[in-house]
Parts: structure tokens; C-alpha cells; sequence
């Protein structure tokens, strides 16, 4: 033995003299236990830690395994084994005389290293089930970079063809911030004019997913509201927009209702009308509450089908007996009627291009990245859309300014818990 670990310690390779030592070895230990050798599956003992037994030392064995490793096919060593599991495995039990294979044995030194040895059942088995597995991870990758290229270039062509038109609103200064509880609240901005200078907020929305359900809600601040604006008088909360845009508005509403707000979107009349187009180019399903006219737009009560133009108008519409209270409720049934058709399938097909032509008819400061993020939560809790309206029912009352101005009055803490329960939910 001492030999052989001088041979193998100084690179000789003798394999005439291991095998013939092998070969002895393995018909001595046929004769002791022929039935439990005969017995055993070969094939599922085909690995590197039982190539190690067939080695004379430690270094004839890391030599071998660094030849599989490196070349990632068997070792002339590790083939000859194969076949001598097959002669064993293959052979009746009751009549296999050990001696009678010598020529088999001798046979193997002649195999080189490109020889290959059947595999087993089990084996091919479980090559098939990695070949499939492999097969159905690709096709799943591939269809989402398909996915992925094609919601991006839309949206990137939508945003291109939005901007090449004229339109009256630019970006503005918005120091957004994230709440407490994380949450990236989007204010939303109607301007009611059509030059978009100097002119007062319409509407005055905010989109939050916070919350345990992480459904989207809906808050809408009636514009009549009366509120400390910083650095100017109490007056309309509406002003605060005309005063300083939508930084001015975001700081007056966490001062008065103590909400955050990330990012903004402002949109004027002509913009959302093309909004509503491009999202929905056959109209938006609703139920119109009641008849009327503004505008020269008439429009019936019941359901039916509006385009842009008379779903502003209906969203717009105040000269009844309810006013500004009446608007609101209109305008959120708009918003919910616009959110839970986004789940049909041609709306989803198209949304991508849609939605990047809408948002570059506004003037915002949302990233791409967080219309991804907020993208499947929004279509996949838009028909269980949540609203609130502040102040909220039984909490205000109406007043006159100094100036004659009619407003609403209302108590701020009533109002801010109102709010952060309904967030909370």
C-alpha cells in the first residue's frame, strides 16, 4: 500500500495495477456477500461521495473529482465503475461466478474518456422533470419581459403623443411628503379654468392606498371649506391653489386636516376630457342620478354611455339645491364609475398606452415607478373603491365672510378624526 501512495504522490498513474488490486478486492467480498451485493441499486448510488470508496488515497480521489468538475463529464475512472455496476446489476444472481467476468474487467481498460453509460430509469426520469422545469421558467420569463416591454413602450408612447399637443399646464414646485404610516398619499387637483392662470381649485381630491384592506380611498374636500391658508387670511380653501399653486394647497391641508401628500396631479377641463377619451375611447358606463344641463350639454337621468366631454359636464354641474354638495357626490360617483371600468379586459389592454397619454395631458410629479407599484392595487380594488367626503355629514354649518363670501364652517380636530379613522380601515 505504501507503494501505491508513493506512485500516486509522485503523478504516476498505474491503472493496470489499481484495477487488477480493485478487481481482487471486489470478487473477495462477492464470495462473502454475494446476495446483498447483487441486491443493491446501483443506479441510485451514483455519485462522487461513493467514487471516493474506489480510491487507494485522498489525493487519487480529489484528483478525479477535480476532473469531473472541471471537464463536467465523468472521469475514465468513474465510467469503468458504471460498467461494473451494470455487469452486476444486469446478471442472475444464482449464476454469476465473479471469475467468469475477468475479460469484462480487463475490457474496461480499454474505455476512454468520451464513452458514454446508459442511464438509468429513474435517472432519465428525473432529467425529464428538470428539462420541463427549465422549459417553463424561460416561457415564464419570456412572457414577462414581453409584459414589461410592452407596458413600457405604450406607456412611453402615450406620454410622447399626449405632449406633443399644446397644453396650457406646467409643472410645478410640490415639496411631497410621506405619511407617517408610509403612505404616499396623490393629491388630485381639478383647475376650473381654461387658461390655467391664476385660477381657483375646482376640485380637490386625494387618492390613498393606506389602510389594512390597501384598497384604494377617496377623499374630496368641498372647495367652499374655510380654512387658515399660510401666510395669507382664513378664506375659501379652494383660493390656496390660485394663491400658490399646489404647494401652497398641500401645506394648507395638512395644516387644517393634517394629511400628507407625496405627489400631485392637476388637471384643467380640456385635459380631462381627453383623459376620459383615451382611456375609454367607446365612453364611460354610468348611472346619471338626474337630468341636467350646463353648458349646452344635456344629459338624462338613468344609465348610460358618456364620453369626456358630458362626463365633465355631469362632474361639473352645481346649480341645483344642493350645490357644492351635490358636485362632490357626482364627482366621486365619476371617479368610481372611471376606476372600476379599468378591470375590463380591452381596457387593460390598452392601458398602458392610455394611461401614459392621460397623464402626460397633466401636469404631475408621480415617477414610473410608483404607478407600477400602485397600478395593480388600483385595478384590483377599483370597484370597492372607498370615499369620504370632509367635512363629513352633521359636522359643518354655513356661514358668511366679512367679504360676503358664502362658506363652510367646520371644526378641524372633528374632521381630522373623522379622516384618520377612515384611512385607517
Amino acid at each position: 500500500m505504501s507503494k501505491r501512495m508513493d506512485r500516486h504522490k509522485n503523478g504516476e498513474n498505474d491503472l493496470f495495477s489499481r484495477e487488477a488490486y480493485r478487481r481482487s478486492k471486489l470478487v473477495k467480498q462477492l464470495d462473502e456477500q454475494e446476495d446483498n451485493y447483487l441486491d443493491t441499486d446501483w443506479s441510485d448510488t451514483d455519485d462522487l461521495s461513493d467514487i471516493a470508496n474506489e480510491y487507494d488515497t485522498s489525493e487519487a480521489y480529489e484528483e478525479d473529482a477535480n476532473y469531473y468538475y472541471e471537464h463536467k463529464q465523468p472521469s475514465r475512472m468513474h465510467l469503468k465503475r458504471k460498467q461494473r455496476r451494470a455487469i452486476y446489476h444486469n446478471t442472475n444472481k444464482d449464476t454469476i461466478d465473479p471469475e467468469d467476468h475477468a475479460d469484462s474487467f480487463d475490457s474496461e481498460l480499454e474505455v476512454d474518456e468520451s464513452s458514454q453509460v446508459t442511464k438509468s430509469p429513474k435517472q432519465k426520469k428525473t432529467k425529464k422533470k428538470k428539462k420541463k422545469k427549465h422549459r417553463i421558467l424561460k416561457f415564464i420569463l419570456l412572457l414577462l419581459v414581453l409584459i414589461i416591454g410592452y407596458c413600457a413602450g405604450g406607456f412611453y408612447l402615450g406620454q410622447k403623443d399626449a405632449k406633443s399637443e399644446a397644453s396650457t399646464l406646467k409643472s410645478q414646485t410640490f415639496n411631497g411628503v410621506t405619511s407617517e404610516d408610509g403612505s404616499k398619499n396623490i393629491l388630485l387637483i381639478g383647475n376650473d379654468s381654461r387658461d390655467g392662470e391664476n385660477a381657483r381649485a375646482d376640485t380637490i381630491m386625494i387618492l390613498s392606498f393606506a389602510g389594512k384592506s390597501k384598497t384604494p380611498k377617496l377623499i374630496s374636500i368641498m372647495r367652499d371649506s374655510y380654512v387658515d391658508i399660510p401666510g395669507y387670511n382664513s378664506t375659501k380653501i379652494n383660493a390656496a391653489y390660485a394663491y400658490g399653486g399646489a404647494e401652497l394647497l398641500r401645506k394648507t391641508i395638512k395644516e387644517n386636516l393634517d394629511i400628507d401628500t407625496k405627489y400631485y396631479v392637476t388637471v384643467d377641463f380640456q385635459s380631462f376630457e381627453k383623459v376620459v377619451n383615451a382611456l375609454f375611447p367607446d365612453g364611460v358606463a354610468i348611472n346619471a342620478e338626474k337630468s341636467l344641463d350646463l353648458d349646452g350639454i344635456q344629459i338624462e337621468k338613468g344609465q348610460q354611455v358618456m364620453n369626456g366631454l358630458k362626463l365633465l359636464q355631469y362632474a361639473r354641474f352645481r346649480h341645483d339645491e344642493e350645490g357644492d354638495f351635490g358636485r362632490i357626490r357626482r364627482q366621486q360617483q365619476v371617479m368610481t364609475a372611471i376606476f372600476s371600468q379599468l378591470k375590463s379586459p380591452m381596457a387593460l389592454l390598452r392601458l398602458p398606452y392610455a394611461a401614459g397619454k392621460a397623464l402626460g395631458y397633466t401636469a404631475n410629479d408621480i415617477p414610473i415607478s410608483y404607478y407600477a407599484k400602485i397600478g395593480f392595487s388600483l385595478v384590483k380594488g377599483a370597484s370597492s373603491l372607498q370615499r369620504l367626503s370632509v367635512p363629513v355629514d352633521s359636522t359643518w354649518e354655513f356661514g358668511t365672510t366679512a367679504d360676503g363670501e358664502s362658506v363652510i364652517y367646520f371644526d378641524n380636530d372633528i374632521e381630522t378624526k373623522a379622516i384618520s379613522k377612515f384611512l385607517a380601515q
